[in-house]
């Protein structure tokens, strides 16, 4: 009986090493397919914005730099166009726009749009400065607004915008902007 035994847990043995050497011989082929996939793949790095440190984004408030950072953009956004970007200009400019805002905004946009329409007429804004408050969700930038007419510049006024915010969600969306008349009492 002792034999009969042995022999059946000798078998038994025998099939789970067979068993467990198949299973190592599909898993290095596995590796090996993966490895060649891997070795062959386009490559992709995700590159950060240009920004003094790394930038995150929390539900506790928006940073200074992510704010500076949008800024930015929306300020060049907003402050350059030309008679043959303002489809362009006007979609950009309300996709960052909350959605509550988006019917006057677009109003006042469209305004901007049958006056240059046609026209000759682009301007573009050169930032000097910008001043970012997080707390109250605004910002102001500062530069030089330039008017072209064809090929000539016809004025370059200095001039600082105010941006107002709304953070909601993980999301930072424009909720109005404009032309600060005499910012800081300064005569201009």
């Amino acid at each position: 009986m002792d034999i009969s035994y042995q022999h059946s847990r000798n078998q038994q043995i025998l099939k789970q090493r067979n068993l467990l050497a198949l299973s190592v011989a599909a898993l290095a082929c596995l590796t090996l397919v993966l490895l060649l996939v891997l070795g062959t793949r386009d490559r992709e790095i995700i590159l950060q914005p240009v920004l003094r440190t790394p930038l995150t984004i929390s539900s506790s408030g928006v940073s200074h730099d992510y704010l500076e950072m949008v800024t930015r953009d929306a300020a060049l956004l907003t402050l350059d166009r030309s008679p043959q970007n303002l489809d362009y200009w006007l979609d950009a400019v309300l996709a960052i726009t909350a959605p509550r805002v988006q019917g006057k905004i677009k109003a006042d946009l469209l305004k901007i749009v049958d006056e240059q329409r046609g026209s000759s007429i682009a301007q573009f804004f050169t930032i000097q400065s910008m001043k970012i408050d997080t707390r109250n969700l605004r910002s102001e930038v500062t530069g030089d607004l330039s008017t072209i007419v064809g090929s000539k510049v016809v004025s370059k006024q200095h001039r600082t915008f105010r941006y107002d915010w709304e953070y909601a969600g993980l999301s930072l969306k424009l909720i109005g902007f404009g032309m600060v008349e005499n910012p800081e009492g300064k005569d201009q």
